[in-house]
């Protein structure tokens, strides 16, 4: 199981990465949404090559799909949402604002979701230390971002 936070570690640092590349593509083009295009062909071919190569690429069956709760469907629309902000507003605010702001609002909003055992995730009451950790990122987003 280890192995996994070391997959969340790169993909953090992923994460970090992923902004300049992508806006710069965005810059270069003059075309923000080809941008994003581009991202998503990539990413989707990525995705394609891999499951073919790991022999764990199969389409589901009928019954599987109708099976999947309806705002399952959207999380690629939250993707674009990732994808465009990273077009135009990383460059402007900034790597490490940007990405403090993206990881820390994903923190509160995390604790909200865990809380309520909402969209999949099960229960975690939102105890007061992790109510005091989303704070102290708040803190520490605000003081990235202000100087």
């Amino acid at each position: 199981m280890w192995y996994l936070y070391g997959l969340a570690i790169l993909a953090g640092i992923g994460n970090a990465i992923q902004p300049g590349p992508n806006s710069t593509l965005a810059k270069t083009l003059e075309q923000p949404f080809v941008a994003g295009l581009v991202v998503v062909l990539v990413s989707g071919t990525t995705l394609l090559a891999t499951g073919l190569a790991t022999g764990r690429l199969a389409l589901p069956s009928q019954e599987q799909v109708t099976q999947v709760p309806w705002w399952a469907w959207f999380g690629g629309m939250l993707g674009a949402l990732l994808i465009c902000s990273q077009l135009f507003v990383a460059r402007q605010i900034g790597a490490a604002p940007f990405l403090g702001i993206l990881v820390t609002a994903g923190v509160v909003t995390s604790v909200v979701l865990d809380h309520f055992g909402w969209v999949g995730f099960q229960e975690h009451p939102a105890t007061v230390w992790r109510v005091l950790g989303a704070a102290l990122m708040v803190a520490g987003v605000a003081l990235v971002a202000m100087f």
